[in-house]
């Protein structure tokens, strides 16, 4: 009798352990479904997330890339720009520097021309009724003589001295260029700057040339041996 209550009494313990295997099979099952359910949403989170980092990636992307393109394109439309700017002043420069040296050909041939024109290369000298021609020199003494004459004919009371010139007063100085010179006959000199003196003979001082006689044929006659009045004038 012992030994059947024994064994009825494992036999509900054997069953009230299998009835709790099985409830706890159902419990974890639905808990397993849950955490699939829970992995699954998870990984699906996690691709959309992916999905929308990768294209919000994509669209930066592809904002810094036409960003990087568009100052590419304005760095190089500015260069293009400064260099036109440059090109264009370098020619503004090149053309003002021509301009300058037109002009400054332009004066120079104009005060050319204005030299050439006021350039005197004779005078002629009247002794007497007898006129001669004579070579000028070119300095500032023969200069501005040829400006007094241009005003009217100079004319200068001479006398004789040592029996080689004739020497009389300008009435003013003329600047002087004086160096060691030995006239001869047809020379026309500057003594102490303001004396004009013509030589008919030779001699040697510090005089300032202004001309010579071309042609002596009838000089040393027409001047004689006494005072003479000599008139310098332009041809």
């Amino acid at each position: 009798m012992r030994k059947f209550y024994t064994v009825l009494y494992l036999a509900i313990i054997l069953s009230c352990m299998a009835a709790c295997g099985k409830n706890d099979t159902q419990a974890q099952t639905p808990g397993r479904q849950a955490e699939l359910s829970t992995i699954e949403s998870s990984s699906q989170s996690d691709s959309l997330s992916n999905s929308k980092n990768a294209d919000e990636s994509s669209v930066a992307m592809d904002s810094t890339k036409t960003a990087d393109e568009t100052m590419s394109e304005n760095i190089i439309v500015d260069g293009s720009e400064n260099v036109a700017e440059s090109m264009e002043d370098a020619r503004e420069a090149e053309s003002v520097k021509e301009t300058g040296r037109n002009e400054t050909d332009t004066a120079e041939t104009d005060i050319q021309n204005n030299m050439e024109e006021n350039k005197v290369a004779n005078m002629n000298v009247q002794v007497g009724d007898v006129v001669f021609s004579a070579t000028l020199e070119e300095n500032e003494a023969v200069s501005e003589l040829v400006e007094m004459m241009r005003e009217g004919p100079v004319v200068i009371q001479m006398s004789d001295y040592s029996g080689f010139e004739k020497v009389g007063s300008l009435g003013i100085r003329l600047p002087a260029s004086n160096s060691q010179t030995t006239t001869q006959a047809g020379d026309i000199v500057l003594y102490n700057g303001n004396q004009i003196v013509i030589f008919y003979g030779s001699n040697s001082w510090s005089y300032t040339r202004l001309g010579h006689i071309d042609d002596l044929t009838g000089w040393e006659d027409a001047l004689g041996s006494g005072d003479v009045t000599v008139i310098f004038s332009l041809e």
